[in-house]
């Protein structure tokens, strides 16, 4: 039995502690600079029995990482579901940290899964693949909005290939006009070669997972996309609880019925002409659709009974 709960309110640069005991009572409390030293500091305050909750933020995992050894259970704690004790007048650091304790001395906390290091990693990949993605967006747009606004339609041209960017520079446009296409189509290149080598790095990292390597045989489904949440199933890490929720805060606002549909498209449907009609094919799109609004709607009418 925990003979401490204590809650932690995290910042970037110090984090507010408060434990409480079994009772209730107030043990003690202080800040502390999100440090080696000061986790070191926290960590000699607390017993090896004790019991910590901590708030799903962006510096959660290197946190728990330094404090996992040092104390006798971690509990990261999903904000969205968890609802924490009202009847405070004010919302302070201090105040947050001793609702966490409070709410974990009440086994009234939801925590979600703690990711292994493989599985934050391949996060972390998908993660700089999708903010390139972005950028890259973001670049063809302002570089069609620059030729609108000078009377040119790419329509028929992508800029996302080597004939679309040769293709602009053979465009007559005034010369502070040019310069800044110039400046873009030079950024629009360096950034689609380094999406290209995240992509591989992507590719060659889901080709060792068997969940992506079905999926990815479903049109429409590349290896880019399924391992954004592939690492979220139960069966990519065998260290994952049974009964556990995802780890990131967008998994936990994540759609069920998307990740149902995905895992009821990898398996196989005889008879069906969109799948070939063979057993060793995975059903396809329009058939996983129907069955997950199939499913959907059971699922609310067994909610409302």
């Amino acid at each position: 039995m925990e003979s401490r709960y204590i809650g932690v309110d995290l910042h970037s640069a110090t984090f507010q502690a408060c434990a409480v005991a079994a009772d209730g009572a107030r043990q003690w409390e202080d800040r502390f600079p999100r440090t080696d030293e000061g986790v070191r500091a926290f960590c000699g305050r607390c017993p090896t029995s004790a019991a910590v909750a901590i708030e799903a933020t962006t510096p959660t995992w290197h946190f728990v990482d330094a404090i996992a050894p040092q104390v006798g259970r971690v509990i990261v704690v999903d904000p969205l579901r968890t609802r924490l004790k009202a009847g405070y007048a004010a919302k302070t650091d201090r105040l947050d940290a001793l609702r966490l304790a409070d709410a974990l001395r009440r086994d009234s906390v939801v925590g979600i899964y703690y990711p292994s290091l493989a599985v934050r990693e391949l996060r972390e990949l998908c993660r700089c693949r999708h903010a390139l993605v972005r950028t890259r967006t973001r670049l063809i747009q302002r570089i069609r909005a620059l030729l609108l606004r000078h009377g040119i339609a790419e329509a028929r041209q992508r800029l996302t290939r080597a004939r679309g960017l040769a293709w602009l520079e053979t465009l007559a446009l005034p010369p502070d006009a040019r310069a800044s296409l110039d400046h873009l189509r030079r950024v629009l290149g360096v950034v689609q070669e380094e999406n290209h080598a995240v992509d591989q790095r992507v590719t060659t990292a889901a080709a060792a997972d068997p969940i992506v390597a079905r999926l990815v045989t479903i049109a429409g489904i590349g290896p880019s996309s399924v391992s954004r949440f592939a690492p979220r199933s139960a069966t990519s890490d065998a260290s994952r609880p049974r009964n556990s929720s995802p780890a990131t805060p967008a998994s936990c606002r994540g759609s069920r019925r998307v990740r149902g549909m995905c895992a009821r498209a990898a398996s196989p449907k005889p008879g069906h002409p969109g799948c070939g009609g063979r057993s060793s094919k995975p059903r396809c799109m329009a058939c996983a659709a129907s069955t997950s609004r199939r499913a959907g709607r059971a699922n609310s009418r067994c909610a409302k009974a």
